[in-house]
């Protein structure tokens, strides 16, 4: 009995650091950096308020080593700007839009909560109302 129990300890303990994520605190700027300028980005989610994911549907995103940051669907191209940095040791990326107003809403210096070669989740709190706003960038 005792060596089950223990058996089932040490599974336990084999399982659960093996599901543990990457802390996303150990990353560095210049990590993120690498990240987004490899390849395009689509916007698989973004939440400001209520869903709006759609609105961005068909843009591809590129994030230019310059610092310059293009949307381009089939028929447009939006321009940008964007930076990675840190902000009381929380990893940012900064984006910035001046139109049209469904990009000026991507605006902002977005905390990484998850960063991987394919996804980017970032979010932030309103300063307003303390709601949270939510956007993902997958790669194409």
């Amino acid at each position: 009995m005792k060596a089950l129990f223990l058996a089932l300890i040490v599974s336990a303990a084999m399982l659960i650091t093996s599901c543990t994520k990457d802390n996303i605190l150990d990353d560095t700027p210049q990590e993120v950096t690498n990240t987004v300028t490899e390849g395009t980005w689509s916007i698989g989610y973004f939440w400001d308020d209520k869903d709006e994911t759609s609105h961005f549907n068909g843009y591809d995103f590129t994030f230019n080593s310059n610092g310059t940051l293009s949307a381009t669907n089939s028929s447009q191209t939006y321009s940008g700007t964007w930076s990675t940095g840190t902000d009381d040791s929380q990893l940012k990326l900064n984006i910035s839009f001046l139109s049209p107003a469904d990009f000026e809403d991507l605006s902002d210096d977005w905390h990484i909560i998850e960063r991987s070669n394919t996804l980017i989740k970032l979010e932030d709190v309103s300063g307003g109302d303390g709601s949270i706003d939510y956007l993902n960038f997958t790669k194409n």
